[in-house]
């Protein structure tokens, strides 16, 4: 698979869920599976970053389900989720020397993951009559779709 096709489904999984793809990658790196050492992005390779990344991942899916949650789309959570899946994408594209396009893929794929998942979700909830089987089926594709970005890396 391309790499700015993996950096684009990154991205995505970003706008999905903003921890998710940084643990997958986090993850990746520490493995060995995604080389980042010595580089910009070798702290996501650090023993202890997945595991907070991880736990940062759980703490989202649980807070998404929150009727205090702001939207995806509000400025500030809509800005995160770019600067993510644009920092997923560029650790995608790096080992490669790619970071630059994987950055700008990531970012698009951010985008696209955040206004797609959050018009997805509402077709959804408006179809279950409620949010909750909306946001977990959401949860669902976003932890499939980490551990498809994970076994394509591997």
């Amino acid at each position: 698979m391309s790499l700015y096709l993996l950096a684009l489904l990154a991205g995505i999984v970003t706008g999905l869920r903003t921890a998710m793809a940084l643990a997958a990658l986090s993850w990746a790196a520490y493995l060995g599976v995604l080389p980042l050492g010595g580089s910009w992005l070798g702290w996501l390779g650090h023993w202890l970053t997945p595991w907070l990344l991880t736990a940062a991942a759980a703490l989202e899916l649980a807070g998404d389900k929150l009727p205090s949650t702001p939207s995806r789309k509000v400025p500030p959570q809509f800005g995160a989720r770019l600067l993510v899946g644009a920092l997923c994408g560029a650790a995608v594209g790096l080992p490669a020397g790619a970071w630059t396009g994987g950055l700008l893929a990531g970012l698009v794929g951010a985008a696209i993951g955040t206004l797609g998942g959050a018009a997805a979700r509402a077709r959804l909830a408006a179809l279950f009559g409620r949010d909750l089987p909306a946001a977990l089926v959401e949860d669902a594709v976003a932890i499939v779709a980490a551990l498809l970005l994970l076994e394509i890396l591997r």
